[in-house]
């Protein structure tokens, strides 16, 4: 892997920090991986678009800030939107399908789309789009393992609500391992 630069992006309150958080403490501390974490502040917390920039390294990193990520999460139009012109070709760009209108076919990146926020409601509550999301990012990347990612959420999100936060992570990785089955169908 040696380096990879991963931005998470979406609006305000759709838990894009704490993707990043989940993913970091994932790498750092069970795939024995080196790992920064930069977010937003400001006005992003109330609803515009807001993002968190993860590096990830088998060795030590000297630069904390990402300078071109390889892959982009996207759960918002506006993110999207300020985002996607920053990913080079072959870069990977994961997109909540219901929510992202796309500006061209994007044929130069690897493009998945996920309905995150449509399984979270199936799942009884919206707040669980960004764990479908990883999920399904987990899946499709292979950057960070599936294990490595639940060993993370205890701590990170609320005790009470781990079960189904488990269940949300399980339902986008399970789409994403679909996913790539009708990728590699087609190709």
């Amino acid at each position: 892997m040696s380096t990879q630069e991963i931005r998470f992006s979406g609006f305000g309150g759709q838990g894009i920090i704490r993707c990043a958080l989940i993913t970091g403490k994932a790498l750092s501390l069970y795939d024995d991986k080196f790992a920064t974490m930069t977010q937003s502040f400001g006005p992003e917390a109330r609803g515009s678009a807001c993002a968190a920039q993860l590096v990830v390294s088998d060795s030590r990193i000297l630069y904390p800030y990402i300078t071109q990520p390889g892959v982009l999460m996207s759960l918002s139009q506006e993110a999207y939107d300020l985002y996607y012109p920053e990913l080079p070709k072959g870069g990977a760009l994961i997109v909540e399908e219901d929510l992202v209108k796309l500006k061209s076919d994007h044929a130069d990146l690897k493009l998945w789309r996920v309905p995150a926020t449509r399984f979270a409601e199936e799942l009884g509550n919206r707040l669980f789009t960004n764990l479908v999301a990883l999920g399904f990012l987990t899946a499709v990347t292979k950057v960070v393992t599936a294990d490595a990612m639940k060993k993370a959420l205890p701590g990170l999100v609320p005790d009470r609500f781990l079960k189904i936060n488990l269940k949300a992570f399980e339902r986008g990785y399970e789409y994403g391992v679909e996913a790539i089955s009708k990728a590699g169908a087609t190709a």
